[in-house]
Formats: C-alpha cells, sequence, structure tokens
C-alpha cells in the first residue's frame, strides 16, 4: 500500500511536495528570465515580476488551502486523542489552530501583494507568516511533548522541537539584517556595502521556509493512523 493512502497521509506529503514545488519553480522561471540573482534570492522576489508572479500567487494559494486542511485535521487529531487518553489540552489545541489559520492567510497576502506593487502591505504580510508560523511549529511542539508517549515518539516530538527552534533562530537574522537592506531592485549590486546583510537575510529567509516544510512532514506518521468523516444531517421542518 503507498504511504499516501493511508489514513490523512495524503493531506501533509501534497502540502509538502506542492509548496516546495511553489518555490522551486518560481526560482526557476525567475532565473531562467534573468529576474533575480541567482544565489539565494528573496522567496517573494522569484515571484515579483509576470509571469513567474501569476504561477507563484496560484500555487501560494492552493499551498495555503492545503495548509488549512492540513492543520484542520492536526487539531482534530489532538482534540480526538485527548478525548480518549484524558490529556485534554484545549486551550493549547485552539490556539495552534487559529496561529495555523493565520499564517495560512498571510501566505496568501505575501503571494497576492508583491513587493513590487504594494511594499507595505507585502512586508508585513511576509512578517505575520513568518510569526504565526514559528509561532504554530512552537505550540505543536509543545503539544507533541505534553502528549507523549500517546500521540508522538520521543524521537518525533525531538524532531519537532529542533525544527521549531531552527525556524525561531534563523527568523531574527532574517529581519534584523534586512532592516540593513537600502537596495530594492531584484538585481543586488554585490559591491554595495548592505549586500552582505541583504545575503544573510535571503539565506535566513530560505531556511525558516523550509523549516515550517520539514515540519509538516513529520505529521505524516502521525496522519496514518486516523480519517475524517463529514456527517449530513437534515433537521425536519416542523
Amino acid at each position: 500500500m503507498f504511504l499516501f493512502t493511508q489514513g490523512l497521509c495524503f493531506l501533509p506529503v501534497f502540502l509538502v511536495v506542492w509548496s516546495s514545488s511553489t518555490f522551486i519553480i518560481s526560482y526557476l522561471i525567475a532565473i531562467f528570465r534573468g529576474d533575480v540573482d541567482l544565489i539565494f534570492p528573496y522567496i517573494s522576489d522569484t515571484g515579483a515580476k509576470p509571469p513567474e508572479s501569476c504561477i507563484f500567487g496560484l500555487m501560494t494559494f492552493i499551498s495555503a488551502c492545503a495548509g488549512i486542511s492540513t492543520i484542520y485535521a492536526r487539531y482534530k487529531f489532538v482534540e480526538k486523542l485527548g478525548e480518549e487518553t484524558g490529556a485534554r489540552r484545549t486551550g493549547l489545541n485552539r490556539s495552534g489552530l487559529g496561529v495555523g489559520l493565520l499564517s495560512c492567510l498571510s501566505m496568501c497576502i505575501v503571494a497576492t501583494f508583491q513587493k513590487t506593487a504594494v511594499m507595505l502591505v507585502h512586508d508585513i504580510g511576509a512578517v505575520l507568516f513568518f510569526v504565526s508560523g514559528i509561532t504554530y511549529i512552537i505550540l505543536q511542539s509543545i503539544i507533541s511533548y505534553r502528549t507523549y508517549p500517546f500521540g508522538s515518539s520521543s524521537s518525533l516530538y525531538r524532531v519537532r522541537s529542533g525544527i521549531a527552534m531552527l525556524a525561531a533562530l534563523a527568523f531574527f537574522p532574517a529581519i534584523i539584517c534586512a532592516s540593513f537592506v537600502k537596495q530594492s531592485t531584484l538585481i543586488r549590486d554585490r559591491e554595495a556595502e548592505d549586500y552582505p546583510f541583504y545575503l544573510a537575510s535571503a539565506v535566513c529567509e530560505w531556511v525558516v521556509a523550509f523549516s515550517f516544510i520539514l515540519f509538516f512532514l513529520t505529521y505524516i506518521d502521525d496522519f496514518k493512523v486516523f480519517t475524517l468523516h463529514v456527517k449530513t444531517e437534515l433537521e425536519e421542518s416542523s
């Protein structure tokens, strides 16, 4: 039996594959057209000009929808786990759902408002995406720890905690270094004084983005063991 046919495995598998493809495809198109630097452009730079901006926007929207589905499925899994084990973490679980959905909305803002068109809205969406995304994976790491050994193995919550720590540590230099970047063009002057700050910020941004992807990859094992069903009921008219 294929892995993605077990339980709800197809959700995190699709999310991981599609999100990775979104970053890579828009990057390759932008490089082929000469719109961005070859070495570590900002992710949003690769989707700033058409036609890559159109592809980036569409694929990011689909990623956000897949993210919403995966985050909600994880929420229901933890909720059911709490009911069966008696280890209820309702507040923590709901907080995780809320910030997770916020990160998906922020992702759509980043893709819709390109930095070359509406930079302020784009930057706000990007910061909100990274902050809410990091908060989400931290909360899920805590949930994994508190539901052990029922919800995850000790190695799994350690891996999740490590990924969350990596994302959090990469976020701060990404923001700090970005504040020193003065160039606003997509092709950067490598001789400029702010280029090292730009490069460090871009590298850290890629690290944070792929930390999210790696984190959702750890959901595959959990999602093998449960499914969700929609129950339809008709109310009798009086």
